[in-house]
C-alpha cells in the first residue's frame, strides 16, 4: 500500500474524513477535484479550509488553487501533477491521501492511465478526413487494441484515435512512466434521502456565504462568463443568474436538482470502478468521526 485514497458523492464528507485521517497519520492530502484547482472558486467549488484545521493543527492539501479561474485543467496535467507532489510526499517518508470526487482523475492515478499530450496533426487530419468511417475504423484496428465503441463512433474520434496512435510511434519516449500504485481505498457514503438533505443544507449555506458575490466578483474581474458555465454545476447556474439568464428560485431548484443528479453520476462511475476490479471499503458516512477513523487506521494497520 502506497497511496490511501477517500473518494464518495458530493456532500458525503469527504474532506473533513480526509484531514481527520492525515492528521492522526501525519501526511498530507492530495486534492482530486478538477475545479478547486482555481484560484477564486472557493464557495462554489468547496474549499472547505475550515474542515483542513484538526485540534488546532493546519493539514497541508495540495492541488488546490494552482491555476487561475478561466484557463482550462484536464486529467493529464492532473495526473502530471500529482506524481510530482506524490513523489515528494514519498520521499519523506509519508503515505499521501488522495481525496476528491472527480473520479476519472482518480481512476488516472490508481490505473496507471498512459497519458500523452498529443498535438494537433492538421496534415494527417487533411488526410485521414478522405476516408470513412468504416476504413478508419480498420487503420484504428492495425494501431491498437479497440477495448471499446467510443473511440470509433464518429470519423472525429477515429481520427483523432489515428492521431495519437501515429504521434506515439513517431515519439516513443514520450509515454510518462509512473509509479505503480497500490491504493487503499475508502469510499464514504450516505443513504439516498440523507445524501439529499446534506446536499440542500450545504447548498443553502453556500449561497448565504455569498457563492452569487463570488461569480460576480470573477466576472468583475474578467473571467469570460462562458468559462464559468462550463465549469458546470454552481459556477453553471449561478452565472446564469448572475448575467440576468436565470430568476432566483429557478436557478436555487435547478442547482439542486443538478447537484443531485451529479452524485449519482458519481456513484455509478464508482460501482464501474467495482466491476472493473477496483476495491472500495465503503464507510457510513453518518459515523462519528472517531469511528471513521479508526476503521480506516485499523484497514492500514493491516495493509
Amino acid at each position: 500500500m502506497n497511496l490511501i485514497t477517500i473518494l464518495g458523492p458530493t456532500a458525503g464528507g469527504k474532506t473533513s474524513f480526509a484531514a481527520h485521517l492525515a492528521h492522526a497519520l501525519g501526511t498530507d492530502v492530495i486534492s482530486a477535484d478538477s475545479r478547486q484547482v482555481y484560484r477564486g472558486m472557493d464557495i462554489g467549488s468547496g474549499k472547505d479550509v475550515d474542515d483542513y484545521i484538526v485540534d488546532g493543527t493546519p493539514v497541508k492539501c495540495h492541488l488546490i488553487d494552482i491555476l487561475n479561474a478561466g484557463e482550462k485543467y484536464n486529467v493529464f496535467r492532473y495526473q502530471r501533477d500529482f506524481f510530482d507532489v506524490y513523489n515528494q510526499i514519498r520521499a519523506a517518508g509519508r503515505t499521501p491521501i488522495m481525496c476528491g470526487g472527480t473520479g476519472l482523475y482518480i481512476e488516472a492515478v490508481i490505473r496507471n492511465y498512459q497519458l500523452i499530450d498529443v498535438p494537433a496533426n492538421p496534415e494527417l487530419r487533411a488526410r485521414l478526413e478522405h476516408y470513412s468511417l468504416e476504413e478508419l475504423k480498420e487503420m484504428l484496428a492495425s494501431m491498437k487494441t479497440l477495448h471499446n465503441t467510443t473511440d470509433t463512433d464518429t470519423k472525429k474520434r477515429a481520427i483523432r484515435g489515428i492521431e495519437i496512435e501515429t504521434f506515439i510511434k513517431e515519439n516513443p519516449k514520450v509515454v510518462p512512466s509512473y509509479p505503480k500504485i497500490e491504493p487503499l481505498i475508502f469510499g464514504v457514503k450516505n443513504p439516498r434521502p440523507i445524501e439529499r438533505e446534506k446536499i440542500r443544507i450545504r447548498l443553502e449555506e453556500r449561497l448565504d456565504n455569498g457563492m452569487v458575490d463570488e461569480m460576480r466578483s470573477l466576472i468583475a474581474s474578467g473571467v469570460n462568463p462562458d468559462d464559468l458555465i462550463y465549469y458546470g454545476l454552481e459556477y453553471k447556474y449561478v452565472t446564469l443568474y448572475a448575467i440576468g439568464k436565470m430568476n432566483y428560485d429557478e436557478m436555487k431548484e435547478q442547482l439542486y436538482i443538478a447537484i443531485c443528479q451529479f452524485a449519482k453520476r458519481q456513484m455509478t462511475w464508482y460501482r464501474r470502478m467495482e466491476r472493473m476490479g477496483v476495491h472500495i471499503n465503503w464507510i457510513d458516512g453518518q459515523l462519528p468521526m472517531e469511528k471513521k477513523v479508526r476503521f480506516a487506521m485499523g484497514m492500514i494497520g493491516k495493509a
